[in-house]
Formats: structure tokens, C-alpha cells, sequence
């Protein structure tokens, strides 16, 4: 009975809270769903409005004006926008007919097939443009695009300016993924020969990359030329791809085979036999040894020192069993270009290389095999840009030794430089050089004679390749300018014997070295005063 009690006392009061709790609670619901006008909030329907429904109905016809007011706004700007293109579109038309695009000729926009085959043409016809099959005639050696070579890892450079080095790692993003694009889809081209149907073959990757070159036009597009390894040690595989400012397109996919094709190497020479026995113990190594597809010519001038080179060469036939080997001795004034006429044109045999170097040279295996790769009868010559070591004693001045020769030939900016205005060393085929009128015999002593000829294959139709290769160096030795030049010759002379010394940064550190000693040497007086 108590509890009975209890419970009817309590329950009014339990109804009263429930009452409170869900008015309080329907406050809160209407106060969050009420909906906003556009600049204050919406009142809720007031004691003397009308009802609660009528009241949001007026709201949602004020809504409902409102957006489609916004939608008539938006329609009649469209309709503005369409006349202002269309106004545009016809502004265009006109120019265009006035001024017709010779690619808008040839394109047919309103047959799609048709558009991408005219395009695919125009395509092609930048390749037949650009000197891909064929040379161009230049009127002068600086009108030459040169190339620049690659391999998987480096790229060796002319335009270095003053930042960017003749050996360096791609550091801007757009040309690794250029050069990574490019030897991607020589890969794919490689391992997807055409017409060879389900027949297998070599997987070809990109560790088979030995080395490629590649140069721009800026009118037209980017030769790349590739070459990777082939089947056997002596074949190679060459990959030409150009991109005419589109899609790179497949020039040509061919087996290159080397295994026979021998080279003259063909070198005058007076006097100068330490310098000779020097460049023997290079010739044994990477000629003899590593190569073994080459032939020595020495044309000889005078007859001074003459017993001792011709020693030197004996000695080096006896000990490595060489016995391809010619040498010619003149009784005259040594001239350089003579001596490498007189070379090239003394060989009996089939249509061969001509390498013409020099003593102060230092060439690798894989520089000879560049020198047959890009050179063809008819067709191509080869021009390298070697790179020229600074005076050692300069460069390792503040060493305790210098190092051995081999660790000297380094490529870097401190080290030496791409010998660019340099012509001498340089491949092609005797049939070549013979067609083309050889050297200018009357060009006497030094310099002179490499441009003239440079010159005569630029005037023809036959490409030249020029670019640096990281396998062949000058090495640096002390250059005598003799009084007997032109003054031509003897401003050339000095031109060279000023570069071939050390950079800009070591020449400076030598030219202000009292000032720099005079500085250290006030370091020193003030720090004991402290």
C-alpha cells in the first residue's frame, strides 16, 4: 500500500518532465531545420500568422522563386558566352582563310582516319627535312648541329656554360626522362622485330646499352642514334629514332657487324721519340691486345730520332707478334697534312678506316669501335670532340706526386676540356677522303690543314658526326709556336698553348698566388698576436 502510494504521488510529476523534455526538445529540432533566407534567418511563424503548414509553404515558394530567378541568370549568361565563342570562332575562320596553314591543308578534320594518315605524313616528312638520311650543305664549320653522346649512367656534353659540366649525370628532369624514354623504346624495338613472327631471338635490356648520340633541330626534331650489344663480341645492334616534336618514330633498326672492318691508323711524326714510345705502350694495349682489328701507318719526317722510333716500333712488333705495320720516312719539312695524305693514300688494300691521329694521343678500345660505328662509305665521317688534359703539374701542383697516366685521364672540369675548335683526329673511309680531294698539300707546319678538310665534308652531302666521346685524349705537353708559322698559324698556335694549360679558376690562382700568400701569410702574424 505505501509503495502503491508512493507511485501514484510520483507519476504526475514523471508526466510533467516528459512534457518539459519533449517541448524542449522540438525547440531544438525547429530551431535547426528552420530554413534561411538569403540575408538573415527565416522567423518562425508568429502567434497571430498563419498556421505552422501555411507558413512553410510561403517559405518554400519564396525558395523556389528565388532558385529559379538564379537559373534564369545563369541561362541568359550562357547564351552571352555562346554568342561571344561564336563570334570568336568566326574572327578565327577568317584569319585562317586569309592566312591557310599548310598542316590545316593537309589535315581532313572531318574524316578521322583520314586526319591521323595526313598527320602520320606530316610526321614522316619531318624526318625526309631533317638530316637523317642524307647530309645538308653548310655553308660554314660553325653552321654544323653537333651531336651529344650518352650512355645509361652520363651525359657528355659541348655546352657546358657555367654550371652545367662535359661529364655529368642528367640533372634536369625532362632530359633523363628523355633519354630513359629513348632507350626504353629502343629496347621495345629490339625485342619486337618486325616480320620475325614468334621465332626466337636475344632479350635485348637496357645493361645491352653501349652507348648513343643524339642532337636537336630546332625546326624539325631530335636524331637519336643508339647502339647496343649484339649476339656475338664483334656485333652490334644500331637503333635510329627520331622524334619531330611528337611521338618518337623507328628510322631504322640494323645489324651492325664489325668483326672485319679494320683501321688505319695513321700518325705523322718528326722527332719526338719519347712522345712516341709513350703513345706505342697505348697502341699496344688497347690496338693490339683489346682490339686487334687495326693497322699502324707512321710517315716519318727527316731523319732525326728516326733509328730510335723506328726501334721502338720493331720492338713492339717482336714482343706483341704485330706485324701490321707500315713506315714511310721523307726527306722534307714536316707537315702534318701532307703526312696524312701521303698515309692514306700509300694503302694497297680493300676500302678500310683511316684514323688519323696524332702522338700526343691517347685512345681507348671503345673509341675504335665508335670510330667504325659512325663512320659508312658514302654516307658518314666522323668527327670527335676529344677531351684535352690540362698541364698535370698545375692540375696536382699541390699533391704530393702525380698520379700515373691512367688515373689522370679523368673527365671533369678541372682536368681538361672538350677540345671543340679542334679537327685533326678524325674518322672516315679512304674512299671517302680520296673522293672528297684529301688535305691541301700546300699548307705547310701546323694547323690549318684539319679545318680545310672539315670544310670540304661540311660542302658535301655527306653527314658528319660531331660529338665528344669519352674514349680519346689529348695529352698535355709543352707547344713550341716556331717563328716560321703564318701569322695565321701562330695566332692559332698561341690560342691553343693558352687553353692547353689549366682552367680559368687555376690560371687565376697562379696569376693572384703573391696575393694569396701575402693574405695567408697576415692569417698567420694575427692569430699568434691573439
Amino acid at each position: 500500500m505505501m509503495l502503491r502510494r508512493g507511485f501514484i504521488l510520483f507519476l504526475p510529476r514523471l508526466v510533467g518532465l516528459l512534457v518539459v523534455a519533449c517541448c524542449s526538445v522540438s525547440i531544438v529540432y525547429m530551431l535547426a531545420c528552420t530554413p534561411k533566407g538569403d540575408n538573415q534567418q527565416l522567423a518562425f511563424p508568429r502567434v497571430h500568422s498563419p498556421t505552422v503548414k501555411e507558413g512553410y509553404e510561403a517559405i518554400l515558394q519564396e525558395r523556389e522563386e528565388q532558385h529559379r530567378n538564379y537559373i534564369i541568370s545563369l541561362k541568359k549568361q550562357i547564351a552571352q558566352l555562346k554568342a561571344e565563342l561564336q563570334g570568336r570562332s568566326e574572327q578565327l575562320k577568317n584569319v585562317q582563310d586569309q592566312y591557310p596553314d599548310p598542316l590545316d591543308n593537309r589535315l581532313d578534320h572531318s574524316n578521322t582516319e583520314k586526319a591521323q594518315a595526313n598527320l602520320l605524313a606530316f610526321l614522316r616528312s619531318q624526318i625526309d627535312k631533317a638530316e637523317v638520311h642524307s647530309g645538308v650543305k653548310l655553308s660554314t664549320e660553325y653552321a654544323a648541329v653537333p651531336f651529344e653522346s650518352f650512355t645509361l649512367q652520363k651525359v657528355y656534353q659541348l655546352e657546358t656554360g657555367l654550371t652545367r659540366h662535359p661529364e655529368e649525370k642528367p640533372v634536369r628532369k625532362d632530359k633523363r626522362d628523355e633519354l630513359v624514354e629513348v632507350i626504353e623504346l629502343a629496347v621495345g624495338s629490339l625485342n619486337n622485330p618486325e616480320g620475325e613472327g614468334n621465332a626466337k631471338h636475344h632479350v635485348y635490356t637496357a645493361s645491352d646499352f653501349v652507348e648513343g648520340i643524339y642532337r636537336t633541330e630546332k625546326d624539325k626534331g631530335t636524331l637519336y642514334e643508339l647502339t647496343f650489344k649484339g649476339d656475338t663480341k664483334h656485333q652490334f645492334k644500331k637503333i635510329v629514332l627520331f622524334r619531330p616534336f611528337g611521338p618518337v618514330m623507328k628510322v631504322k633498326n640494323e645489324n651492325v657487324n664489325m668483326a672485319d672492318t679494320l683501321i688505319n691508323v695513321i700518325v705523322p711524326l718528326a722527332k719526338r721519340a719519347s712522345k712516341f714510345r709513350q703513345f706505342m705502350q697505348n697502341f699496344r694495349e688497347m690496338g693490339i691486345q683489346q682490339d686487334g682489328r687495326v693497322h699502324l701507318t707512321v710517315v716519318y719526317f727527316g731523319k732525326e730520332q728516326m733509328n730510335e722510333v723506328k726501334s721502338i716500333l720493331e720492338n713492339t712488333s717482336k714482343s706483341a707478334n704485330f706485324k701490321n705495320f707500315t713506315f714511310i720516312q721523307l726527306n722534307e719539312e714536316f707537315s702534318r697534312g701532307k703526312g696524312l695524305d701521303i698515309g692514306a693514300r700509300f694503302w694497297k688494300g680493300n676500302n678500310v678506316v683511316l684514323f688519323f691521329c696524332d702522338v700526343d694521343i691517347y685512345f681507348t678500345a671503345e673509341f675504335l669501335n665508335s670510330c667504325r660505328l659512325n663512320t659508312q662509305p658514302g654516307k658518314k665521317v666522323f668527327y670527335p670532340v676529344l677531351f684535352s688534359q690540362y698541364n698535370p703539374s698545375i692540375i696536382y701542383g699541390h699533391h704530393d706526386s702525380i698520379p700515373s697516366l691512367e688515373q689522370q685521364l679523368i673527365i671533369k672540369k678541372e682536368t681538361g676540356f672538350w677540345r671543340d675548335f679542334g679537327f685533326g683526329m678524325t674518322c672516315q673511309y679512304r674512299s671517302d677522303f680520296i673522293n672528297i680531294g684529301g688535305f691541301d698539300l700546300d699548307i705547310k707546319g701546323w694547323g690549318g690543314e684539319d679545318v680545310h678538310l672539315y670544310r670540304k665534308y661540311l660542302h658535301s652531302n655527306l653527314i658528319v658526326i660531331r660529338t665528344p666521346v669519352r674514349g680519346l685524349f689529348h695529352l698535355w705537353h709543352e707547344k713550341q709556336c716556331l717563328d716560321e708559322l703564318t701569322p695565321e698559324q701562330y695566332k692559332m698556335c698561341m690560342q691553343s698553348k693558352a687553353m692547353n694549360e689549366a682552367s680559368h679558376g687555376q690560371l687565376g690562382m697562379l696569376v693572384f698566388k703573391q696575393e694569396i700568400e701575402t693574405h695567408l701569410h697576415r692569417q698567420k702574424l694575427s692569430s699568434k698576436k691573439t
